[in-house]
């Protein structure tokens, strides 16, 4: 797969909306239907940022990184101002949740999204998943295993599109560091995106740093992963980028821009062009 330019992937993007468009910013609002204890009230909680006055905006639920065992909510400034309403998500951490725990906090979150966006004007046949790093693994799990949205009434196939950005593809590292397993020692279960590779009717950018400057081999786990996912019978709605010059943390920068215009394609009823 060739390596994906930044002089290729930073044109302007946004929906066209007027220029005097108005956001706001909900904080701090509970997600979770069930009381999973006080761990869980303090951190399952959300922000919501969309515009006013727009009907039918699309949605991103946005999952930060953080390796599941740090990190917070956030609303990542290449996605502002761009049309889009933006869900920042917080989740259980380790060690004080477990693996599952987390994906049915990510879980609750889009299905909260499915149940609120059109009280804003949003559309819920324009709900976006995506997250840098732990919170892609999140976005994988849930778009993949479609048990984990079904617990809550939503068809993972509803999802409009799916961005994990720089993802573990294989069972999450900090889940095998619990179980006494070196982050170079892989191994797949139940709890790997790999294990639930399927065909998907949305599409799904797979996102990658500069194979040289990621992480633990992260970029040929996500060459695998979607080459698994062509073979399962994806075509052209699976789509591997690689980020030249990009580390792991450096490649959410050239990202958005790539998915604002996949968003927008998506939104036009259009073909995504790389």
């Amino acid at each position: 797969m060739k390596k994906y330019l930044l002089t290729l992937c930073l044109a302007a993007w946004a929906l066209v909306l007027p220029a005097q468009t108005e956001y706001m910013t909900e904080h701090d609002i509970p997600y979770r239907t069930v009381d999973a204890g006080a761990y869980a009230a303090e951190r399952c909680k959300l922000d919501f940022y969309y515009p006013l006055g727009v009907e039918d905006f699309p949605t991103v639920v946005w999952f930060h990184g953080g390796g599941l065992e740090a990190g917070s909510k956030e609303i990542p400034r290449e996605l502002q101002r761009s049309g889009l309403g933006v869900i920042g998500v917080n989740y259980r951490l380790l060690p004080s949740a477990s693996v599952d725990e987390i994906i049915d906090d990510a879980a609750e979150a889009v299905a909260w999204a499915f149940r609120e966006v059109a009280k804003r004007g949003g559309s819920t046949r324009r709900i976006f998943v995506a997250g840098h790093s732990a919170g892609g693994y999140l976005t994988d799990m849930l778009v993949l295993d479609k048990s984990r949205l079904a617990k809550y009434g939503i068809d993972a196939d509803s999802i409009a599109g799916a961005f994990p950005y720089s993802a573990q593809k294989i069972t999450h590292y900090n889940v095998r560091k619990q179980e006494g397993i070196g982050p170079l020692i892989p191994r797949l279960d139940e709890s790997a995106p790999l294990w639930h590779v399927r065909k998907l009717p949305m599409l799904m950018l797979v996102l990658s740093g500069d194979r040289e400057l990621e992480l633990y081999g992260r970029y040929e786990e996500q060459a695998y992963f979607w080459r698994m996912m062509r073979l399962n019978g994806n075509g052209d709605n699976v789509l591997l980028y690689e980020f030249d010059g990009f580390d792991h943390g450096g490649m959410a920068m050239p990202a958005h821009s790539v998915v604002k215009r996949c968003i927008r394609a998506v939104c036009k009823g259009e073909p995504f062009v790389r």
